[in-house]
């Protein structure tokens, strides 16, 4: 059963509240004096206006304000499709994008925290166009549905639903018993940190529209930069420090964060997915700089490290900034980055991909597989730090693993369509389910989606849109069980 009003009628809301958070980019584009983009703006709001007064008119008050899981995959998909679909329009009615497909694959690209782009130059848009664009980035980070659901009690809507669906990882942390109250502490972190990484980047030097920027887009693990050249462009050292330190806390659990400032510190540190995760970027890290080093691609074996460190903190974690155009680098520090692709951050980070725990999951499983063929008769029990994975968890993360691995294959297969070699292919299907932004080949640190066609942007757009929301939120909207009454 559906509760088509109520759903109707929190898709209005929703959007009227990102039409209220548009209010910025719009006040800036008056601050700059930038009509065109202004004038994108307005459109957008007459957009806003129209679609949520025909809505909330039309359907009126909902006879019970009961939601069921439908209801939760149903709102939480279609809220991520709708918002992108008003929130591209000033992008493309402003003329700063050729076209709306581009604008539209660019706003999903920002509220997936993709990060790829189809801008073959960016530093010629209007300020206030790109300032939207990495806020979208910043939004999604955390997660829109997440960020509303404070608002819902006075819905009277439970978001339990809504939050289950939105968020990523295998398991949901609730930190505490009412969700909304768990939403505004996941809210105050992220936001916590996001002022502290402002601070510290206008300490560095960076007036404060790049440090709010860079800022949005570090945060939410997204990748999107006003400057051609990336973090790159800024050609510091400091900052890249700061923003590989701010990758790797968006791309950990925030309920460790919550841990921590409840007191519980040494439970932070005991935890089996922090640790691996961890330990991940640092030897990615040190071994690729190892071999730039010795390759003499850079001068210094700390050179190497401020370049490796930083490159493999923004793939871990699903950034995908750059500093280096790191398809020059050495064969073998390329496949330590293209093997980060399969990873991705923590549960319940601002981080795309397939997730550390899952990873771990997975290989402690075939370790168990292995122990069985051996003792017939042992029960051998799956553990990833203090955490001990029940049978149906297991089977969970291994179908979604075998699925995502599927979707990526098929994805690179229509790529090809469009006549992109297979390099490029597998990369870019991989990058947007992944959330990764930048890749290999044609998509890689200095290129860009804008070679290809519309219909494959739009393609992308639903790969960027189901990895954030892995997977089954969106999948089981093509069943035909979930519309049967």
């Amino acid at each position: 059963m559906i509760n088509w009003k109520l759903d109707l009628r929190l898709l209005a809301f929703i959007e009227l509240f990102i039409g209220f958070l548009m209010l910025i980019p719009t006040a800036l584009s008056f601050r700059y004096q930038e009509a065109d983009a202004m004038r994108g703006f307005l459109i957008a709001y007459l957009g806003i206006a129209i679609f949520c007064s025909i809505t909330l008119i039309l359907i009126g008050k909902p006879k019970t304000k009961t939601m069921y899981a439908r209801d939760g995959y149903l709102v939480v998909t279609l809220t991520w499709v709708i918002a992108t679909a008003f929130s591209a329009i000033p992008l493309a009615a402003s003329g700063a994008y050729v076209d709306y497909s581009s604008a539209y694959f660019e706003i999903m690209s920002g509220f997936t925290t993709t990060g790829a782009t189809v801008l073959p130059e960016i530093e010629s848009l209007p300020k206030s166009i790109l300032f939207w664009r990495s806020q979208t980035n910043w939004l999604g980070g955390m997660g829109i549905v997440v960020l509303f659901v404070a608002l819902l009690p006075a819905l009277g809507v439970s978001g339990s639903l809504l939050v289950g669906a939105e968020s990523v990882g295998p398991t949901k942390d609730k930190l505490t018993p009412k969700i909304k109250n768990t939403a505004i502490i996941l809210w105050s972190i992220y936001i916590g940190f996001s002022f502290l990484q402002t601070i510290l980047l206008v300490f560095g030097g960076l007036n404060w529209y790049d440090a709010i920027t860079v800022t949005f887009s570090t945060m939410a693990a997204a990748g999107f930069c006003v400057k051609n050249s990336s973090i790159g462009a800024f050609g510091s050292a400091y900052v890249d420090i700061v923003v590989t330190f701010f990758m790797l806390v968006s791309g950990a659990n925030f309920a460790l964060y919550y841990k921590a400032l409840s007191g519980k510190i040494s439970s932070v540190f005991k935890d089996g997915e922090l640790r691996v995760y961890l330990g991940i970027w640092a030897f990615v890290s040190v071994f690729a700089a190892l071999q730039l080093s010795f390759s003499s691609t850079y001068g210094s074996f700390f050179e190497s490290l401020r370049y490796s460190a930083f490159q493999t903190a923004s793939i871990l974690t699903t950034t995908g900034f750059a500093t280096a155009n790191y398809v020059h680098w050495p064969a073998f520090s390329q496949a330590l980055l293209f093997l980060l692709f399969f990873i991705g951050g923590s549960a319940g980070s601002a981080g795309g991909g397939v997730k550390v725990i899952r990873i771990v999951a997975l290989i402690k499983m075939g370790r168990a597989q292995l122990k069985q063929r051996i003792h017939p008769r042992g029960v051998f029990q799956v553990r990833v730090g203090q955490t001990t994975f029940r049978e149906d968890l297991l089977v969970s993360i291994a179908t979604f693993f075998g699925v995502y691995i599927l979707t990526g294959v098929v994805g690179a297969v229509v790529i090809s369509l469009s006549g992109a070699d297979l390099i490029t292919s597998f990369s870019a299907s991989f990058l947007c389910l992944g959330n990764i932004g930048i890749g290999f080949g044609e998509v890689g640190p200095t290129g860009n989606f804008a070679f290809l066609p519309s219909w494959i942007k739009w393609f992308c757009s639903f790969l960027m849109l189901v990895g954030r929301l892995e997977l089954f939120t969106v999948y089981v909207l093509f069943s035909k069980h979930f519309w049967k009454h």
